[in-house]
């Protein structure tokens, strides 16, 4: 057993399209974006489009289906305007899943714009329960994505998603998804046996691995402590083939989706060479 192997893929001409392009190359998760992601506005999803994406979901036996919310929204922000207009564009994210039955959402936490780490984690956790409280009967679970930590971005640091979760009064509707990238970038070290169960346990420890419901597997361009998130191809960065090994064949992530966020050109070929080498690491090394 090991992740369930999928990657971003695009959902031009209709959502209900990328669940072909993701059987293309057997995965078993996938992530999409369920509107433009830069784009405040969002068209109403059309009822034959989500009865055929549901139609799709059983026609190729997708395990899990994975959305990104839009990169515009700042639930940290210390504006007023921003933070409800942010809130409001969540709130629609939350709807567009529930409506396409999505059972994850994933969230950058925010950042901060220079108001400070605790006031901005404290805003981020009342957006969430706010937003909560106007949905209480969705089934979609909001992920808190780790990050690497540029600017004033929050979620760097286990400590602070562990603070934004704790502040969500619904916590059976709060998971995590770790960012192999981010968390490296962010000074987690995941490149040999020690580093990596250093960095499990310490995630375990002050988050739980409990909540962690994702993960996005990326190499990175930048190493360990550098802050900037520029993500790479499996095996090419400096992550290196041994921190991918390790993930993979680690008992405890069986079954959760591992989505690739790694460059990919118009044909998606890339997933497909990303995707080979992940499965020819399974039980490359003994299972820690």
């Amino acid at each position: 057993m090991t992740l369930e192997f999928g990657a971003h893929v695009s959902a031009a001409g209709g959502v209900d399209l990328a669940l072909g392009r993701a059987a293309e190359y057997a995965m078993t998760s996938c992530q999409i974006f369920t509107k433009n992601e830069r784009q405040w506005n969002a068209k109403p999803l059309d009822p034959a489009v989500i009865e055929r994406f549901l139609e799709k979901m059983t026609e190729t036996g997708m395990g899990t289906v994975v959305s990104h919310d839009s990169y515009l929204i700042n639930l940290a922000s210390p504006d007023d305007s921003m933070w409800e207009k942010s809130r409001q564009a969540l709130l629609e994210e939350i709807r567009r899943c529930d409506l396409l039955g999505v059972p994850y959402l994933n969230a950058h936490p925010g950042a901060h714009v220079g108001s400070g780490v605790e006031t901005g984690l404290a805003r981020i956790s009342e957006a969430i329960n706010r937003s909560f409280d106007e949905m209480p009967d969705s089934k979609t679970m909001l992920l808190l994505e780790t990050t690497a930590g540029m600017g004033t971005s929050l979620g760097s640091k286990f400590e602070e998603i562990a603070a934004v979760v704790n502040g969500v009064e619904a916590r059976s509707r709060i998971g995590v998804c770790i960012d192999t990238c981010h968390i490296f970038a962010a000074g987690y070290d995941l490149r040999d046996p020690e580093s990596y169960s250093a960095t499990m346990a310490a995630f375990d420890s002050i988050i739980g691995l409990d909540l962690l419901k994702a993960l996005h597997i990326n190499d990175s361009l930048k190493g360990l402590g550098s802050k900037v998130d520029r993500h790479a191809h499996i095996g090419e960065g400096e992550l290196g083939r041994s921190a991918f090994e390790l993930l993979v064949n680690d008992p405890r992530l069986s079954g959760l989706p591992g989505i690739l966020e790694t460059p990919v050109g118009a044909d998606g070929k890339e997933n497909g060479i990303n995707l080979a080498t992940l499965r020819g690491m399974v039980r490359a090394i003994e299972a820690i």
